[in-house]
């Protein structure tokens, strides 16, 4: 099954999973909590939820019987996920899957009681979210995105599919401290290929638009996108912004080549979910959070997209494609 059938059977399967034939008759019901980074209607995050259920059910876990689900979708609006992080903690679940590190760190601020379960986030003991990879020592533990030493990679990436490139625009969310690490790894590899970076400030769409246009005015430019919310809030901006401009671009999630941009490489996230329902079944037969290390993504994904590809006039190299997990024609 190609993977866009599947992420469209799974997003599907998220707003109402089939209930599992191994129902715990008599048993307790427990509750787990999910809080969401993203609008109902995303389908990369219904399939991420999607997954997790399925995940569960292989588990043993019956939604609806022995397991209640209470899924808050709280869009990338910073307001609106603090409140339903509250509403969420103040319902006591048995433990909260939190998607991101814009979901965990409200999360962590409403309670220090209910064990929370994280996907997506980054440098978690630098954020103070836990003690230790090893031996986080709180209510909290997960899956965290990548190291920062990863970024680098989307810079060889962008000169191997666009070799003229020589000016590349860093696009981030300079409020956080990973953002600001990122840049730095990639700043100290750009000399080696030859490239110069300017960091761009992703505060507002205007800023966005007014910096991105301003750089395209030189020739040979090109643009990554780094990760965070930031990214996902003004991912239809950057990807139109990269296509009007002709500035070849690498993002950090698929979501984004799927969306119509060049290509990303990142962690597969629908991994992190199926390996979260595994910490959320283990949680739910007694272990603590404390004691569950934090683990790195064990899968990636490089994809690419042709259409944009041949819109910029770029000839993907053979070997790229071949190692390429998905290819969008």
């Amino acid at each position: 099954m190609k993977r866009r059938e599947f992420i469209t059977l799974l997003g599907s399967a998220a707003a109402a999973w089939p209930l599992a034939a191994r129902a715990r008759q008599g048993d307790q019901v427990r509750r787990v909590g999910i809080l969401l980074p993203a609008a109902a209607n995303d389908q990369e995050w219904q399939a991420r939820v999607g997954a997790f259920q399925q995940e569960l059910g292989q588990w043993g876990w019956s939604i609806g019987s022995d397991l209640k689900i209470d899924t808050r979708w709280a869009t990338t609006n910073a307001a609106e996920i603090r409140r339903h992080a509250a509403e969420l903690a103040a319902l006591a679940p048995d433990v909260i899957l939190a998607g991101g590190t814009s979901t965990l760190g409200p999360l962590m601020q409403a309670t220090r009681a209910v064990p929370i379960v994280f996907t997506l986030v980054f440098d978690p003991v630098g954020a103070g979210y836990v003690d230790s990879l090893a031996r986080p020592g709180g209510n909290a533990t997960g899956f965290m995105l990548y190291e920062y030493s990863f970024s680098g990679k989307w810079l060889e990436l962008l000169k191997e599919i666009a070799p003229g490139v020589t000016r590349v625009a860093v696009l981030r969310d300079a409020t956080q401290g990973f953002a600001i690490s990122e840049f730095a790894v990639i700043q100290a590899m750009a000399p080696s290929l030859g490239i110069e970076v300017n960091p761009v400030d992703m505060r507002d769409a205007g800023e966005i638009e007014r910096t991105v246009t301003t750089f395209a005015r030189a020739p040979n430019g090109g643009l990554i996108l780094t990760g965070g919310a930031a990214g996902v809030r003004y991912r239809d901006l950057v990807i139109t912004l990269a296509a009007k401009h002709k500035l070849p671009a690498i993002y950090f999630e698929r979501f984004f080549a799927a969306a119509g941009g060049l290509a990303s490489y990142g962690p597969d996230n629908i991994d992190a979910f199926r390996r979260a329902a595994g910490y959320v079944d283990r949680i739910l037969k007694g272990e603590k959070p404390a004691d569950l290390p934090v683990q790195a993504p064990n899968k990636f994904e490089l994809v690419i997209n042709l259409k944009a590809a041949n819109a910029l006039g770029l000839t993907v190299p053979p070997a790229l494609l071949a190692r390429a997990d998905e290819v969008i024609k």
